[in-house]
C-alpha cells in the first residue's frame, strides 16, 4: 500500500479505506490476502485483473486523447531522456534555431532512469538509444553523438576515468576496459553519471570519453583521438501516436527535428 499510495499521490490510510469500500462492492469476498510483509491478492482478486487493466486501458487512451485534442500552442511537454541526450536539448533551448520552440511551451526534462511510461502518460516523448519493438508510437531517427577522449589541457593525465563496476556493460565502458588492458593505465576514478566524468576530467583527475559536444565546447579539455566509431549513441524519438495530434507536443517535435539537424556538425564532433 506504501507503493501504491507513492504511484497514486495519497495515504496509505486512503489506499486502504478505498481498497474495503471496493472489495465490499463484492459482497464482502476478499480481493486480498492482508499478510505481514504486504497485500496479496486472492483467487477472487486475480479474477479481476484482466478487467481493471481494459478499464485502466480504456481511461489511458481517453486522458491521451483528451490531451491530444487542445490546440493550443502553450503547456509543458515532458521528455525522458538520458543524461547525454537531455543535456543537449537543454543547451539547444537558447540556441538560435531556424524553428523557434513556442514560448508558451515549457519543456520538462526527465531522467529515463526514473522509466517514465508513454502509455500512462507518465511523459509526452522519450529519447531511447533503441525503437521500440512494438506499440502504438511515433518514431523517428533524431541523430547519433559522437564520443571521444579528453582530458584536461596540457595535463599529464595517464590515468582513466569511467564508470562503475555495476554499469561495466555500457559501450563507453567496455571500450575504456579495452584500452586499460591493452596500455596497462590505471584507472583514477570510477563515477556512475557524465557530469562526475566531465569534472574529473576538467580536474585533470585522468582522461575519459565524453560526448564531443561537450569536450569539444570546453575551454579547458582537449581531444586526444578522433571520435570513436564504436562508442558512437544513436537517439530516436518516441511519441504516442495519440498525443502526437497535440498542438504542444507537434510543436516540440518540430522544435526537436530542426536542432539535431542544425546541431549535426556539433554532434557529429567535426572540428572546424
Amino acid at each position: 500500500m506504501r507503493g501504491a499510495g507513492r504511484a497514486l499521490g495519497l495515504s496509505q490510510p486512503t489506499i486502504a479505506r478505498r481498497l474495503a469500500a471496493f472489495e465490499a462492492t463484492f459482497g464482502g469476498a476478499a480481493l486480498f490476502e492482508r499478510l505481514p510483509e504486504g497485500l496479496r491478492l486472492t483467487v477472487a482478486g486475480e479474477q479481476l485483473v484482466p478487467e481493471a487493466e481494459s478499464v485502466e486501458d480504456s481511461v489511458l487512451t481517453l486522458e491521451r486523447r483528451r490531451a491530444a485534442s487542445s490546440p493550443a500552442l502553450t503547456g509543458t511537454v515532458r521528455v525522458s531522456a538520458g543524461e547525454c541526450a537531455a543535456g543537449f536539448i537543454a543547451r539547444c533551448l537558447s540556441a538560435p534555431s531556424a524553428t523557434a520552440l513556442p514560448s508558451g511551451i515549457t519543456l520538462e526534462l526527465i531522467d529515463e532512469r526514473q522509466s517514465k511510461n508513454l502509455v500512462r502518460h507518465e511523459a509526452d516523448m522519450a529519447l531511447r538509444h533503441e525503437p521500440p519493438e512494438s506499440g502504438d508510437f511515433y518514431v523517428f531517427k533524431a541523430g547519433t553523438f559522437a564520443c571521444s577522449v579528453y582530458r584536461r589541457r596540457g595535463a599529464d593525465a595517464s590515468g582513466w576515468v569511467t564508470y562503475t563496476e555495476e554499469q561495466a556493460h555500457y559501450d563507453p565502458a567496455r571500450w575504456v576496459q579495452r584500452q586499460i588492458e591493452e596500455t596497462g593505465k590505471p584507472i583514477a576514478l570510477r563515477a556512475s553519471s557524465m557530469l562526475m566524468h566531465l569534472e574529473a576530467i576538467r580536474a585533470g583527475t585522468g582522461r575519459g570519453v565524453l560526448p564531443c559536444y561537450v569536450g569539444d565546447g570546453h575551454p579547458l579539455l582537449e581531444r586526444l583521438r578522433p571520435p570513436v566509431r564504436e562508442i558512437a549513441a544513436e537517439y530516436w524519438v518516441i511519441v504516442h501516436r495519440d498525443l502526437r495530434r497535440a498542438a504542444h507536443v507537434r510543436a516540440a517535435i518540430d522544435w526537436m527535428k530542426a536542432i539535431f539537424v542544425e546541431q549535426r556538425a556539433v554532434l557529429a564532433g567535426k572540428l572546424s
